[in-house]
């Protein structure tokens, strides 16, 4: 059910590790790449509510929720293959806008992909094998992101594809992972769609509950009626994503600046594409860590709560993105991966524990549009990110990104303490003690 996810985030990974390395080589500044990296949240902000409101409401030969993440992958492997390629229409547009607008259609397209996917976990298990089944879905995003997070460099070093290219030009090494990211993407949702079955909506809703507001406009309905614990769950979203927005977006400039040595100004020399390179393992890391993690998600959730799991495991990111500001240069490079330890496991319980937690308080026959509407409390604080993180790293930092990731573990740590509010009535803890 889940196996597409391999796919997406593989796609995902593949773009978190190199966007903001392909966009400084097509000229972009590190203080302005949080705008462009804005394109993610805005369109995860309305594509996703949108796409879950119909995939409630569509019934096809292919049931409701799969044709909807279907045409997503296909559009987001599109996006792949000719963003690292934007070189090639700068007859029309400059690489740096015509590359932007590849990330806008892959990031639309990885949010009509993902949505429905979480909804589909939600529809076909019961409340006893949510968390279970958040869990499997996390290894398979884990593994997926792994392979995108280390292809560049394993491409390099075990196939010698080049890992430079002239100035403005994406390496080739990066070009092939986009392309094997693609394949790999579109074979994994054609998996999912022709192994998995969905029930008609009548099978899973009582019909005589149906009597609701129709239209589009009932996502704005929706949002105002949410459940109390999305609510609450708002806020350590909140500085969850904050915070890893900013690790997305200044991993690189951290590594190339703070650990390699280099200037803001140095984009194309060996050593930056060296620093790019070691970004996609260190992702590989935490996305592995994650992976392996998520198994035993379902068990520590049923000995402590899934509550305290989930402080626990920000703390842990918290601090392993704290840590990097002490890894001052390139022989030091390998206590990254040990920083990223921490990431890997907050990363696994942010995958998992919020969606467990909040699907038992939403109505079966809203699981879609609620999936969708809870995507705000991801795409808020990124937006917020996007407008002031490159404006505080330039102003405040001195252009030092590595402050910005020192930010972002103290907003994993926030985000922990928040989680102490947040009523999860579902728990399995909870129901053995009453």
């Amino acid at each position: 059910m889940s196996f597409g996810f391999l796919g997406i985030q593989m796609g995902f990974a593949l773009q978190n590790a190199n966007a903001s390395r392909i966009l400084q080589t097509f000229g972009a500044d590190v203080e302005h790449l949080s705008l462009f990296w804005l394109v993610a949240p805005i369109t995860g902000m309305i594509v996703q509510p949108i796409i879950g409101h119909y995939s409630d409401r569509t019934w096809t030969k292919l049931g409701r929720r799969r044709p909807y993440f279907l045409a997503g992958a296909l559009l987001a492997a599109i996006g792949l293959i000719l963003m690292p390629n934007a070189a090639l229409f700068v007859a029309f547009l400059p690489a740096l806008w015509v590359g932007a607008g590849f990330l806008m259609i892959m990031d639309a397209s990885f949010n009509i992909a993902m949505e429905p996917f979480r909804a589909l976990v939600a529809d076909k298990l019961p409340t006893d094998q949510r968390t279970l089944g958040f869990a499997v879905q996390t290894l398979l995003i884990g593994l997926g992101a792994v392979i995108g997070s280390w292809l560049p460099y394993v491409l390099t070093e075990w196939f010698n594809i080049s890992t430079t290219a002239q100035e403005g030009i994406v390496p080739l090494n990066v070009i092939w992972a986009f392309l094997v990211g693609a394949t790999i993407l579109v074979v994994s949702i054609l998996w999912t769609v022709l192994r998995t079955t969905e029930e008609p909506p009548e099978m899973i809703i009582n019909e005589s509950s149906q009597q609701e507001e129709k239209g589009i406009l009932a996502i704005f309905t929706d949002f105002w009626k949410m459940p109390k614990t999305m609510r609450q769950l708002g806020l350590v979203q909140f500085f969850s994503w904050f915070a890893l927005f900013s690790m997305w977006v200044f991993t690189t400039p951290t590594l190339a600046q703070h650990v390699w040595g280099l200037q803001a100004s140095d984009r194309s020399s060996f050593e930056f594409n060296e620093a790019g390179n070691y970004v996609g393992v260190i992702f590989g890391v935490y996305n592995l860590v994650s992976a392996v993690f998520a198994l035993a998600l379902p068990i520590v959730a049923a000995k402590i709560g899934r509550k305290m799991t989930h402080a626990i495991c920000l703390i842990a990111g918290g601090l392993g993105l704290i840590s990097i500001i002490w890894i001052t240069n390139a022989d030091m490079k390998w206590l990254l991966n040990i920083s990223m330890i921490g990431v890997g496991i907050a990363w696994a319980s942010i995958l998992a524990m919020p969606y467990a937690i909040l699907a038992g308080s939403i109505p079966a026959k809203k699981m879609g549009v609620y999936m969708g509407i809870f995507n705000f409390f991801i795409t808020a604080p990124q937006i917020l990110n996007g407008f002031v993180g490159g404006f505080i790293v330039k102003q405040f930092y001195g252009g030092q990104a590595v402050y910005a990731i020192f930010t972002a573990g103290i907003m994993l740590i926030i985000a922990a303490l928040c989680v102490y509010f947040v009523d999860d009535k579902d728990d399995i803890v909870q129901k053995i003690n009453n």
